[in-house]
């Protein structure tokens, strides 16, 4: 009986301090689960331990409101050492104070259970007493501190010291009294009742084993999914380190190989701070602080001195924890200091290929006015068409040329334009006389339609025209075989619309909704950037372009300007800086 009641309490005693260590490596969620099953097993282990040992020793035991009373008390004693248990934070004594508070509970029915009578009815040993106290004292103290050593990963050491104390304190407490009563007639009654009582402890020995089966297989698998999670972190390539009070409590290969460290106890113990350059403290700092609101945070650039000083950049994601109860700062470090010279890198070829593409765009820009130039040249030389107005086109082209080249010296600077009311049909007139010759060249004719009355908008004149020069020239070199450019101006409610229309090939929709897109073009030697260019003249003049066009059937664009007349606005000019926005008022 004695064999069989010590190993009742030690059974319940390892599976209930597995339940509570499960507490510490779980989420809140079955927190209630571990914790309600400890106290369970706890309190069916000492119910089961003091009839078995009462059975064993032939003496009384009397059922009754006293039972209920003892039993609660001591389960609630239980709880409150679990509890206490899982708070190291707020109660830093409380391997002491715990041992205390669950001795007591397991001292109340030793004494008041045993022999189960009345005050009267017997009398205390001190001796023996005393020796009772110490031992449960201790030996509680003893299991809770083995149960609650890291180094230790079985629980069994911790279920035999509290299991053999309960023994010892149940033995030396019956022989701490000195019965007073008839133990004859205690006999006949027990005798009577030992079946009752057999069938009720072989039921809570049957419920401890399966609970210590179910706790065995659950730690078993727990145990096995720590492995794995410490074998990837262990040989992760990122940096997984534990912080816990601003100090490096742990920190896995890649850690250290990141901080250049020999062992991890070169880092173990040491602030977070020295490895952070002083600039960042109070960013990381506050960081840190509103993790426990947060959560997490991350990912976020970190940059980090080595133990060479060494600095380097990271990508740090950081979430709030609990560690052995304790609040923990997870860390998951990665190294991008590669990945920023690959950056820098990029930056630099990105820049070089812009450069490339200005330069392109400049050249696609002098282009227009040197074709023109070459084109009066070649008629000049002919001798088929002699005008002294060439020469004055050709000289305003030159000057075209001349405000490109200073715009490029000048891209640092904001530029000031000189805006003007104009009549769109000069500018058209102007066009018209510039590109007659390519026009002639290519067997094209160009016929327009500009009406009676002025179309005046506001804007720089050059500007203007050079979205116009784009657009025929554009419809020039797509007509191979020749045909009819017509332009057609016309007023269009608060707008001037000007409506230029070609009997080229025609564009597909995919191509319409591309055009205007930085460097996209259809022609071989195209640069993409004349269109690009005049979709953002257009827009800087608060205006717009459509394009209707089906393949086959020729293309059709069509320019929207602001309609402003001088009288409206009362004054013949102003001056307009062309910012990154577009055209505003200086």
């Amino acid at each position: 009986m004695l064999l069989i009641a010590l190993v009742i309490s030690v059974l319940a005693s390892y599976t209930m301090f597995n339940f509570i260590r499960n507490l510490r490596r779980t989420n809140k969620t079955f927190r209630f689960f571990w914790l309600a099953g400890g106290v369970f097993v706890f309190g069916i282990g000492l119910l089961s331990k003091h009839f078995m040992t009462t059975m064993a020793l032939h003496l009384p035991l009397r059922v009754d409101w006293t039972f209920l009373l003892v039993s609660l008390s001591a389960v609630l004693l239980a709880l409150l050492t679990f509890v206490m248990l899982m708070m190291p934070e707020a109660y830093p004594n409380r391997l002491p104070l715990g041992s205390l508070i669950l001795a007591a509970g397991i001292a109340l029915p030793t004494y008041l259970w045993t022999p189960g009578l009345d005050a009267a009815g017997f009398n205390l040993k001190p001796g023996p007493f005393i020796l009772s106290v110490l031992i449960l004292l201790a030996g509680v103290y003893g299991a809770l501190v083995l149960a609650e050593n890291p180094r230790i990963k079985t629980r069994w050491p911790a279920g035999w010291v509290l299991g053999i104390t309960l023994m010892g304190a149940h033995l030396s407490g019956v022989r701490a009294m000195r019965e007073a009563a008839d133990t004859a007639s205690f006999a006949e009654s027990w005798r009577m009742n030992m079946e009752l009582f057999g069938v009720f402890v072989g039921f809570c020995a049957l419920l401890i084993l399966f609970s210590t089966m179910v706790i065995w297989y659950i730690d078993r698998r727990l145990t096995q999914m720590d492995e794995r999670y410490r074998a990837v972190v262990k040989n992760s390539l990122d940096t997984i380190a534990i912080v816990k009070k601003n100090a490096w409590m742990f920190v896995n290969r890649a850690g250290v190989r990141l901080f250049e460290a020999e062992t991890e106890k070169d880092l173990l113990g040491k602030s977070i701070y020295q490895f952070i350059p002083e600039s960042q403290h109070e960013a990381v700092r506050e960081r840190l602080n509103n993790l426990s609101k947060t959560g997490s945070s991350g990912p976020l650039e970190q940059q980090w001195y080595t133990l060479q000083g060494n600095l380097i950049d990271t990508e740090v994601v950081a979430t709030y924890m609990l560690l052995d109860n304790e609040p923990v700062v997870q860390m998951i470090i990665r190294d991008i200091s590669e990945r920023k010279k690959n950056e820098e890198l990029l930056i630099n070829s990105e820049k070089l290929y812009v450069a490339g593409q200005l330069a392109a765009g400049i050249a696609h820009e002098i282009r227009n006015p040197l074709t023109a130039i070459k084109g009066f040249l070649q008629l000049l030389a002919s001798g088929k068409a002699y005008k002294t107005a060439y020469f004055e086109i050709m000289h305003s082209e030159l000057d075209r040329i001349s405000d490109i080249v200073s715009e490029l010296l000048m891209l640092s600077k904001p530029q000031a334009y000189d805006l003007t009311h104009l009549d769109v049909r000069n500018v058209i007139q102007e066009t018209m006389t510039l590109l007659e010759s390519q026009a002639i060249l290519h067997n094209i004719t160009i016929e327009t339609e500009t009406g009676p009355d002025p179309l005046w908008v506001y804007g720089v004149s050059t500007q203007i025209k050079q979205v116009f020069i784009n657009i025929i020239k554009n419809a020039i070199e797509a007509m191979k075989d020749g045909g009819i450019i017509r332009i057609s101006l016309s007023r269009d409610g608060d707008h001037v619309l000007v409506r230029i229309s070609d009997q080229g090939p025609g564009i597909s929709e995919d191509q319409i909704a591309k055009i205007g897109q930085p460097f996209y073009t259809t022609k071989e030697k195209g640069t993409g950037l004349g269109l690009m260019v005049s979709y953002k003249i257009v827009d800087n003049h608060q205006g717009n372009i459509q394009v209707y066009s089906k393949p086959g059937e020729g293309a059709t664009f069509e320019i929207r300007f602001p309609y402003r007349c001088p009288e409206d606005d009362g004054a013949p000019s102003e001056r307009m800086a062309d910012a990154e926005s577009g055209l505003r008022p200086a």
